[in-house]
């Protein structure tokens, strides 16, 4: 699918472009010819690139040999158009992970998560339609605060998915799609970074409050959700992983375990939802099946080309509906890798 294409991953210093990444490395798409990894943080590029450098162990050696013909850094970033325009000649595909994610950041310093979250993408935008480049294909990479939004950080990243939908329209040799999902397990600024600080120290573990849900899925999960939009996604729609729900409360006790840390209960940060949607009930009726995941048509009807479908729902997808049980949260917290390792002293160890 990738073989032979040169891809930019803006944002790929990040907790999903690392991984993401990592994958395209692993050839399970095909061989690209050059993966560019486009950021503004040099030592986090210096980091990433030692990381590869030192990955000598045989079953290493697929990534490595890859790393060394295909991978190239380069420093910029998606609010600058000029630097934009420049990385993306020679570009055939676009995958935007760059973002300022974390919810009370972005409502504190709200016109810098508009430059990043909008004003990015519409650079990316911008650039292929002026200087008429051939890029074959865009995802946009978004989240469950998207829909709905009632914080900052949902309204940039919802701006972000109309400006890459719409640009079906503006550039039409270029197909724009995006993925849109909740939660990513031990991401870098997550709730389970963020409880293991907690437990380490002894306590307290906050939860802002009892009944509060969110949806889970691991990093690699991610990436398989952008790889199936790659594949089955057609102009204009968004797709929607099909995941598991739990109670934070949930997660915090399976961390905790049996360790004497207590939990307080502090209340709803600014900006936070009790309760996560992926699909608003405006959206669940354009929303169709395709395997392990959801697509969102697009709402703007010269996108929708005359498309007969059947709805996949009937009502929004929330966080709230199919909770897990406390045994299936703690489970899977297994499954990943993610239960406190005593002797681990950072976070990315719980992501193996």
């Amino acid at each position: 699918m990738l073989t032979n294409k040169t891809i930019l991953v803006t944002g790929g210093t990040g907790s999903l472009g690392k991984v993401l990444i990592k994958r395209l490395l692993t050839g399970e798409m095909g061989t690209p010819r050059k993966i560019v990894v486009f950021s503004r943080d040099e030592a986090k590029q210096h980091e990433m690139r030692m990381s590869y450098m030192n990955k000598r162990a045989a079953t290493d050696e697929i990534i490595f040999r890859n790393f060394q013909r295909m991978l190239d850094f380069r420093i910029g970033d998606v609010r600058d158009y000029h630097s934009v325009a420049e990385a993306l000649r020679g570009v055939d595909v676009i995958f935007n992970a760059a973002a300022l994610k974390q919810v009370p950041t972005c409502e504190y310093f709200p016109y810098q998560a508009v430059l990043t979250n909008i004003a990015g993408p519409e650079n990316i935008v911008r650039a292929i339609q002026e200087f008429n480049l051939p890029v074959e294909t865009v995802i946009g990479i978004s989240t469950d605060k998207a829909c709905k939004p009632v914080n900052v950080m949902g309204m940039t990243k919802s701006i972000q998915e109309r400006i890459f939908i719409q640009a079906n329209m503006r550039c039409p040799e270029t197909r724009f799609i995006c993925v849109r999902y909740g939660n990513v397990l031990a991401s870098r600024g997550s709730v389970i970074p963020l409880f293991h600080e907690q437990i380490r120290s002894g306590g307290p573990v906050t939860i802002t409050t009892p009944d509060m849900t969110r949806f889970l899925l691991s990093l690699d999960q991610a990436v398989d959700t952008i790889f199936a939009a790659y594949k089955g996604g057609q102009r204009g729609e968004t797709y929607i992983p099909r995941v598991p729900s739990a109670k934070v409360v949930d997660i915090a006790a399976g961390l905790i375990g049996e360790r004497p840390v207590e939990t307080v209960i502090t209340g709803i940060r600014p900006g936070e939802k009790l309760h996560e949607i992926l699909i608003s009930e405006e959206e669940c009726h354009r929303a169709v099946e395709r395997g392990d995941y959801y697509a969102i048509l697009p709402m703007l009807p010269e996108l929708i080309e005359n498309r007969e479908y059947t709805a996949a729902l009937s009502t929004e997808y929330s966080s709230a509906d199919n909770v897990m049980l406390p045994e299936d949260v703690n489970k899977m917290l297994h499954r990943y890798h993610l239960m406190l390792d005593e002797n681990s002293q950072e976070d990315g160890e719980f992501l193996r």
